[in-house]
């Protein structure tokens, strides 16, 4: 069987566009990515059942879920990946640079609400760099961006991307790395 196509902003827009979802779908992947940082895992619920999400759609069709789906173990397997791959879902290079820095902005929003779902087990794990990158991605969550220069706007964009990128990974890994209390060692 042949490994699907990785999911991309344009695929996941399509399936937020069909579920009707209140949240773009940079601020869906965040909170998915949010949450899979956080230990948490969907599991037997579906994405959007362990995001609190409701599609505004009557039913989730088996196209759409199967998306969702793939795109949560897409999104896992990349914010474990050793080589450094994981990119948020944003949109393309070529999109205005006020959508794709808003989008920037969604994707932090729904990644600290996707990595409170996690409980304070999952802060607990952080280390003083993990707490200070979760601030971080909360200040560029309530950010209302000013365009000047667009060189220099261009620079700054990616600049934030590749913050969040770097600081999504390091808090999946601290969330991941064993607690000392559940080692089963005893002292």
């Amino acid at each position: 069987m042949a490994t699907p196509a990785p999911i991309g902003h344009d695929e996941l827009d399509d399936v937020v566009a069909h579920l009707r979802l209140s949240i773009p779908a940079s601020e869906l992947h965040g909170s998915l990515c949010g949450l899979l940082a956080s230990n948490g895992r969907p599991g037997r619920r579906s994405v959007l059942g362990a995001l609190h999400l409701q599609a505004g759609s009557d039913s989730v069709s088996e196209h759409d879920q199967d998306a969702l789906d793939q795109l949560a173990r897409q999104s896992e397997h990349e914010l474990a990946d050793p080589e450094l791959g994981f990119e948020p879902l944003l949109p393309a290079d070529d999109r205005p640079l006020p959508e794709r820095a808003d989008a920037l902005v969604d994707w932090c929003r729904g990644f600290l609400s996707g990595f409170g779902l996690g409980g304070p087990d999952a802060h607990g794990r952080l280390s003083d760099e993990g707490r200070e990158i979760l601030s971080d991605l909360g200040a560029i969550a309530s950010s209302s961006l000013d365009f000047g220069s667009e060189e220099e706007d261009e620079d700054a964009l990616i600049e934030v991307h590749e913050f969040v990128r770097m600081g999504a990974m390091l808090l999946f890994t601290e969330c991941h790395i064993p607690h000392p209390s559940s080692s089963g060692t005893l002292h």
